[in-house]
């Protein structure tokens, strides 16, 4: 016999029995949240211990439940992690290469620059201090610009002997009494100060001018830019003064002459450092020692 066509199959019982239960299971959330709304109202007490006891219940199931919902998240981020892991280990492998190509040229550089220094037998650090003594005049209105210090050859001060202050040179001994000394300043005509620029190393001369500062002129190159701002110290050449002694700061941007001014301002100062020539003159050999 043919099934009604009109028979559908949510006339079924189990259709019937899933749908009872679910009108009971929320008949039932409504009537427990009334409940609790109406406790919640009047009796907040009531409500609190009830609210603590279900957190009780809860917690382990909420706690469990957490730690799965963190693994499975985790599961990518511990994937991406791995694969930017691979990227930066492949990137800091690159860079400890290049880093020790480094490492090895400057270990080479370091050689060829100790071999070199003693081959050419540089001598490297500060001169060695003699006398720290008091600037007692310095003319600042003459074109000769001098200054008398107040130490001389019962100091162990000798001619030729560099002279410093607390910013920089202030020039060399040029005369020596018992106890006291005329030095040459750098802005006199006659001071010739060999000097390198910091930035490049570019060698230089700081020549006094008379007026209180200096003239930076270059050495051995033509039309040697200068600009305003650059910093030169002494290089050692000549062996009277140390190298990295402060001298002038150019004041000007010009070509192969440039307008300085020098650090160290002996009117202003109230005292000096003598030092020893930075590589010392040997003295002459007796008579006696001579071939005739």
């Amino acid at each position: 016999m043919a099934s009604s066509r009109n028979r559908r199959p949510g006339f079924s019982r189990r259709a019937q029995y899933g749908l009872f239960i679910g009108y009971v299971i929320a008949l039932s959330g409504a009537v427990v949240g009334a409940v609790l709304l109406a406790i919640s109202i009047f009796n907040p007490p009531a409500f609190s211990a009830f609210r603590s006891g279900m957190a009780e219940v809860t917690a382990p199931v909420s706690g469990v439940l957490g730690s799965v919902v963190g693994g499975v998240v985790a599961v990518p981020m511990g994937i991406g992690d791995y694969i930017a892991v691979g990227g930066e280990n492949k990137r800091l492998r690159k860079q400890l290469a290049d880093a020790n190509a480094l490492l090895m040229r400057a270990r080479s550089l370091s050689y060829d620059n100790r071999r070199l220094k003693r081959l050419l037998q540089i001598r490297e650090g500060s001169a060695d201090p003699v006398a720290v003594a008091r600037l007692v005049n310095s003319s600042a209105s003459s074109t000769r610009r001098y200054a008398t210090l107040n130490a001389g050859s019962r100091q162990n001060v000798q001619v030729g002997q560099p002279v410093s202050g607390p910013d920089g040179l202030i020039g060399r001994v040029m005369e020596t009494g018992p106890d006291t000394a005329r030095i040459l300043l750098l802005a006199d005509p006659e001071s010739i100060v060999p000097v390198r620029r910091t930035r490049d190393g570019l060698p230089a001369i700081a020549a006094g001018r008379g007026d209180g500062s200096v003239e930076i002129r270059s050495v051995g190159l033509v039309n040697a830019p200068f600009r305003a701002g650059d910093v030169f110290v002494t290089s050692g050449t000549g062996g009277i003064f140390a190298p990295g002694i402060p001298v002038a700061k150019a004041v000007s941007t010009a070509r192969d002459v440039a307008l300085a001014r020098t650090y160290a301002q002996p009117e202003t100062l109230d005292y000096a450092l003598v030092q020893k020539a930075f590589i010392d003159v040997p003295a002459p050999a007796p008579a006696a020692d001579r071939i005739p």
